[in-house]
C-alpha cells in the first residue's frame, strides 16, 4: 500500500504492446499492417532488424542510423543488444524532441522469445517503469501449421498462454473445420484471451489496443476487461485435456475466489512461498484483493517469481468485493495453488 497515487501515474505512462507469436506465424506481416493504421500513427516500435519487416515502401527518412520515421507517422527503431538500454535512449530522445512525440510502444519479439523478460523489464527496472506500462501481450498463431508448432514446441504455448489477445493468421488457407479446432485449442489453453482472425494481416486494430487496466483515455480503470475472472471459471482449469498436444496439458488456467476481505500480509506471505517455490511454473497472476480493513480494492500483476507493486484502486468498479486471483501456470494444479493460498490467508 502506498501514499503515492499509482493508479494516476500508470494512466500516463506509455502503453507498451508486445507483439509476440512462434517462427512464421504472422507477426510481421501483422506489424506492417498496424503502422500502416491511423489508430497508431503516434506509436513507436522496437524490433530486431528493419529488414525483418520490409518497411521500404513506408520509409521518409533515417533520423539516425537506429531510428525510422515512417510516412505513417510511426517510428521504427532497432534493438541493439539491451531492450532496457533500447527503451530508455528512445524514451529520452522523445524527452528532448529528436525523435515525434510518440504515445504508444509496440515491441515485437523474435520468433523463439519467451514474453517473461519484457514483461519482467516493465516491472522492475524503475526508470522504464515510471514511464512505460504493459497494455498487453498479443500472440499470433498460424491457423494452418499452428496446432504442429503448438505439439512440437512449449514456446509458442507460452506465448499464447501468457496473451492478452490472440490472433489467428493465414485464415484464407485453412479450412473452417481446421480453424475451429485451433480456436478451441487456444480457447482452452487461454480461456480469458478474445480471439482474432486476420485477414491477409489486416485486423480491426483498435480491438488489440487498450488492453491493459489504465488507460488515459479511460477515467476508471477497466477492472472486469483486464481482469476477465469469468471466462477462467467457465472453463473450470482442467489440466488434463485429452484432445490437446502434449504441451498444452502442462498448461492450467483457472481462478481462485475469497468471499470475504482478506488479510492483506497472509496474501502477500502466501504468494510470496508460491513466487519462491514454483516460480517458473507461474506464467501469469492477476487479481482484484479485497484487503480486510480497506475501503477499497488493490491490484495485483505477477509474471513467474516477479510481482508488480500493488495499486490501490480509489473506488470498487462494481458491486462485486470478492477478492478474485487468476492463474496461468505450468505443471501446477489448481490444488496445489488453492492449498497454498487458503492455508495461509486468513479471511475477515
Amino acid at each position: 500500500m502506498t501514499e503515492r497515487d499509482l493508479q494516476s501515474e500508470a494512466a500516463a505512462a506509455l502503453p507498451v504492446t508486445i507483439l509476440t507469436g512462434f517462427l512464421g506465424s504472422g507477426k510481421t506481416t501483422l506489424l506492417n499492417y498496424l503502422v500502416g493504421r491511423p489508430e497508431l500513427a503516434d506509436t513507436a516500435v522496437l524490433i530486431n532488424e528493419f529488414g525483418d519487416i520490409g518497411l521500404d515502401h513506408l520509409l521518409v527518412r533515417k533520423i539516425d542510423e537506429a531510428v525510422l520515421l515512417l510516412n505513417s507517422g510511426c517510428l521504427c527503431c532497432k534493438v541493439r543488444g539491451d531492450l532496457v538500454t533500447a527503451m530508455r535512449d528512445l524514451f529520452l530522445k522523445r524527452v528532448r524532441g529528436e525523435v515525434p512525440d510518440f504515445r504508444r510502444l509496440i515491441i515485437e519479439t523474435t520468433g523463439l522469445a519467451d514474453p517473461a523478460p519484457i514483461l519482467h523489464t516493465l516491472m522492475t527496472d524503475p526508470l522504464i517503469g515510471a514511464r512505460y506500462r504493459l497494455d498487453g501481450v498479443i500472440a499470433t498463431v498460424d491457423a494452418v501449421n499452428g496446432s504442429r508448432q503448438l505439439d512440437g514446441h512449449r514456446e509458442p504455448v507460452k506465448q499464447a498462454a501468457v496473451a492478452d489477445r490472440l490472433v489467428i493468421t493465414k485464415c484464407d488457407l485453412a479450412d473452417a473445420e481446421e480453424l475451429a479446432a485451433l480456436e478451441r485449442r487456444l480457447r482452452a489453453l487461454n480461456p480469458a484471451a478474445p480471439i482474432l482472425r486476420a485477414d491477409h494481416g489486416a485486423v480491426d486494430a483498435a480491438q488489440l489496443l487498450d488492453a491493459g487496466l489504465f488507460s488515459a483515455a479511460r477515467k476508471h480503470p477497466d477492472v472486469a476487461g483486464w481482469l476477465r475472472e469469468e471466462a477462467y471459471r467457465q472453463s473450470g482449469g482442467h489440466a488434463h485435456r485429452h484432445d490437446e498436444g502434449a504441451h498444452d496439458v502442462e498448461v492450467t488456467a483457472f481462478s481462485v475466489v475469497f468471499e470475504r476481505p482478506v488479510d492483506w500480509d497472509a496474501l502477500v506471505s502466501a504468494l510470496d512461498l508460491l513466487t519462491a517455490t514454483t516460480g517458473e511454473q507461474l506464467l501469469r497472476i492477476k487479481g482484484i484483493v479485497n484487503a480486510a480493513g480497506n475501503p477499497t480494492p488493490v491490484v495485483v500483476h505477477g509474471v513467474q517469481h516477479l510481482f508488480h507493486p500493488p495499486v490501490p484502486l480509489p473506488a470498487w468498479p462494481d458491486d462485486d468485493r470478492r477478492t478474485r486471483l487468476v492463474f496461468i501456470t505450468r505443471n501446477l494444479s489448481r490444488e496445489a495453488v488453492e492449498s497454498v493460498l487458503r492455508a495461509v490467508v486468513t479471511t475477515g
